[in-house]
């Protein structure tokens, strides 16, 4: 994905294409595309590299702890960002890949808290550490001079909140096995046997019947 966004960047730079219509325009039909595509489509090089290393260290978390579903959830949280964004943002061309970037840091964070991970917690903890002024691109004022999609960055925090509720309880069932009397280890058929090793001393051998 990260590298697809600098394909997208180098040819815009370099040929002047001008890939603004694969962004979301809300509540247009022109505009409903983008929320497949916006993600790889950025303003200029500085908005693209503040996306592309959180998206990779958040991107590769997802994978590493939540391989089970890790990558139907980046599908999820890609489209229903996108689609929250076309349906309350403002009118105008909203692009970049920070609704997702948020949406991954805010599953990562709620996901450790409930599901009292210590594992997952610490690395929220670095993610917090990391990119923790995040919590600023909820407030466009305090960035007068730049045009901040800051809709994006509030749907993909609910986006990731909603996912990691969802999901709070899978790959965290344990196998547990209740003994019945049938179970219990008889004499006759014990866990272990008595040998005699090479000089005549009684040991005690495990062993497991093979299945």
């Amino acid at each position: 994905m990260v590298l697809i966004m600098w394909i997208i960047q180098i040819i815009h730079y370099f040929f002047h294409v001008d890939f603004h219509y694969l962004g979301i325009f809300p509540r247009h039909l022109n505009g409903l595309q983008g929320v497949l595509t916006t993600i790889f489509v950025h303003g200029d090089f500085n908005h693209l590299i503040s996306n592309s290393l959180p998206l990779l260290l958040l991107g590769s978390a997802l994978f590493l702890y939540y391989r089970e579903f890790a990558l139907r959830l980046l599908f999820y949280l890609t489209i229903l960002t996108g689609l929250y964004v076309w349906l309350v943002a403002r009118d105008s061309w909203h692009i970049g890949a920070s609704g997702l970037v948020y949406a991954l840091a805010s599953f990562h964070l709620f996901s450790a808290v409930l599901r009292k991970n210590m594992r997952l917690l610490s690395f929220s903890m670095l993610v917090i550490f990391l990119y923790g002024g995040m919590v600023w691109g909820f407030f466009p004022e305090f960035f007068p001079n730049k045009n901040i999609s800051f809709e994006s960055h509030i749907m993909g925090s609910i986006t990731g909140f909603l996912f990691a509720w969802k999901y709070r309880n899978i790959g965290l069932q344990k196998e547990e096995h209740y003994w019945s009397e049938e179970d219990e280890l008889s004499d006759e058929d014990p866990y272990w046997e008595v040998e005699e090793d090479e000089e005549g001393k009684k040991v005690e051998v495990d062993y497991e019947e093979e299945i």
